[in-house]
Parts: structure tokens; sequence; C-alpha cells
């Protein structure tokens, strides 16, 4: 087994795609309406689907705005700089909302930035061994 997708209803399914293509720079995968059932799904991503697991926006037409409930956490993005990543999500019109610095109890370094619909995004930074 391995992992696919994580699925997110979205309210604005072009500024969902402007948020995760421009400002975090994924790419647009795949994108199909579904006339009969009322929504259309976009798959985004850094790689193609047979090679790491995808985000789907799904966006029912008709409905602007979800509840994002307790249970839902993060989807979580490996950078190289914490710092930097926000300040380029943040040049491109994205919303930081934790900037970069340790973790609670730790010693990574992580930041959050929130997509339009107000999902959380965690960045957590690796470094890149040059060993």
């Amino acid at each position: 087994m391995r992992m696919l997708h994580t699925m997110l209803r979205v309210g604005n399914l072009e500024r969902s795609l402007a948020f995760y293509t421009e400002v975090l720079g994924m790419r647009l995968l795949r994108k199909h309406d579904y006339p009969d059932g009322k929504f259309t799904l976009a798959f985004v991503g850094y790689q193609d689907e047979q090679d790491g697991a995808v985000l789907e926006l799904t966006h029912n037409w008709g409905v602007d705005a979800y509840e994002l409930g307790t249970a839902y956490g993060h989807i979580a993005l490996e950078v190289v700089d914490a710092k930097k990543a926000c300040e380029e999500i943040r040049a491109r019109g994205g919303k930081v909302v934790r900037e970069a610095g340790p973790m609670k109890h730790g010693t990574t370094v992580i930041a959050f930035v929130e997509d339009p619909d107000g999902y959380k995004i965690e960045l957590i930074e690796r470094k890149v061994d040059h060993a």
C-alpha cells in the first residue's frame, strides 16, 4: 500500500488553485468537472501522482465555505529554510500564522501558513545533508 492523496473541500476552487500553485509552488496535475454530481476535482502536488502523495481539492458547486472541525490538524511540507519559505510565501500573498522557530518542547524549526479556506500547512525545516 501507499498514500495516494489527501482530499480538502474548498469553497472557491480558482482561489485555492492559485494558492497551492502560485503561493506554495505546486503544479495542477489534473482537473475534472462532474456536472451530474455538481462538483469539480483538482489534483495538485510537487510531483506526479505515481511518484508521491498529492492533494485533491474538491469543490462542491454552490458551497462557499466549510467548518473545519476539531479533528483536522494540518498538512506538512518539508522546507530547507523555514524563515525564508515564510518570507517567500508572504511575498506571494500567502498568510503566515506562525513564524519560523523551534517547536514547543523540541528543537525542530517549524512554521505554519494558512490556505484561503483556513486549512493549516506546517513547514518543517530539514537541513540538506551534504555529507
